[in-house]
């Protein structure tokens, strides 16, 4: 792990409205970020390394899990200040998954893919008994590519989904451990109580197709839909994919070798993922994450609750359902959308080198962001 030696540019401004950067006192790649709360945050890179933050960024403390220095973490998930989970991303035995209850003095290894065609390539969690992690497509038993899917129910062992089960794959098509944001569960799911154990689970994918995977069932039945996003190269397809409820969603990406193509790389769905409808904003870029907000987000979701009819009695719409808030990373800028207006687009300072590759929204609102050489940021 390299160590920053000095501090630089604490809660600088990029833009006027953000993002503001925080000192994270490492120079490694970051590409799993999991705000709990905007005062609690984990981050996650290469060469085994963690990050963690209890006084909302303030002070970021940077760790290595013991025998893991060659370990990308391209994942992280938190629960607390204290308990979080860790995926590593790579060929065979270098995907692994990692367990801390007490805030990163201890690790424990709960898996290593023995298949060496494996690679992990995203982790979601229901709650942090439940989580279900996405790989990239193994031969089964009769030769036929599937995508694998491991899922917990205790936080603690893992087991692989039946190979009868899962979708099998086209021939050069895959998922991307970019952002950590290739599978998704509905945002709904942390509202309310209720909705804790929504069992709607979506994956995509890129390179030979660009398809959208939805379980309606916690993963017993598949269904792929096709999308329109740009595939073709290995190096293009969907990397990232949000639903705010169980019906509206987005799907971002593009390729990453040509990230200043114009796409198409921005689609959402109103049916649940089914189909798709390409956004009309030019030009665009290469994505590697997107996500809602998820004040703004439950705000639209209470107003919508409130306005559907009841018992067959139609309720007529008072003020106009809140806006929907997008944070949209490109390699060098993020796009702030609140469709249907045109995105506030905040640039990177390319001088400083501050580049992003993933997001994670606070429940409070806003978002925090990670990237290359060490970049943490807030987005207000």
């Amino acid at each position: 792990m390299r160590i920053l030696p000095f501090f630089f540019l604490i809660a600088t401004a990029i833009a006027q409205s953000g993002p503001r950067v925080q000192t994270s006192h490492t120079t490694e790649n970051l590409r799993g970020v999991s705000a709990v709360s905007r005062q609690v945050a984990w981050a996650s890179g290469t060469h085994g390394t963690y990050l963690r933050t209890t006084d909302g960024g303030r002070t970021w403390i940077p760790g290595q899990v013991p025998d893991a220095t060659t370990l990308d973490f391209r994942a992280v998930v938190a629960f607390s200040a204290n308990e979080a989970f860790l995926m590593s991303a790579g060929p065979g035995d270098q995907s692994r998954i990692y367990h801390t209850a007490d805030a990163g003095q201890h690790w424990q290894l709960q898996f290593t893919n023995s298949n060496p065609k494996g690679f992990f390539d995203s982790m979601v969690f229901w709650d942090p008994k439940h989580g279900i992690i996405l790989g990239d497509p193994i031969p089964d038993e009769k030769g036929k590519p599937k995508f694998e899917l491991l899922t917990t129910e205790d936080g603690e062992s893992w087991h692989a989904i039946s190979p009868s089960q899962l979708p099998e794959a086209l021939d050069g098509e895959g998922a991307f451990a970019a952002s950590n944001s290739c599978i998704a569960l509905a945002d709904e799911r942390r509202s309310s109580a209720a909705s804790a154990s929504d069992p709607n689970i979506w994956f995509a994918t890129g390179g030979k197709a660009a398809r959208v995977f939805h379980s309606p069932d916690h993963g017993k039945t598949w269904e792929a839909f096709n999308t329109p996003i740009l595939h073709g190269p290995e190096s293009a397809g969907i990397f990232s994919i949000a639903f705010r409820d169980a019906h509206h969603g987005v799907i971002a990406g593009g390729d990453y070798k040509r990230p200043d193509d114009d796409g198409p790389n921005l689609a959402f769905t109103e049916d649940g993922g089914k189909t798709w409808t390409l956004s009309e904003l030019h030009p665009q870029a290469y994505f590697s994450a997107v996500a809602y907000d998820k004040q703004v987000n439950a705000a639209a979701l209470r107003q919508q609750a409130e306005q559907q009819p009841e018992k067959g009695i139609g309720k007529r719409l008072t003020k106009p359902v809140a806006p929907q808030r997008l944070f949209v990373v490109g390699e060098d800028f993020i796009f702030d959308f609140r469709r249907p207006n045109d995105p506030h687009r905040i640039n990177g300072k390319k001088k400083q080198g501050f580049a992003f590759n993933a997001v994670s929204p606070f429940p409070e609102g806003g978002a925090l962001v990670v990237g290359p050489k060490g970049t943490i940021a807030v987005l207000p």
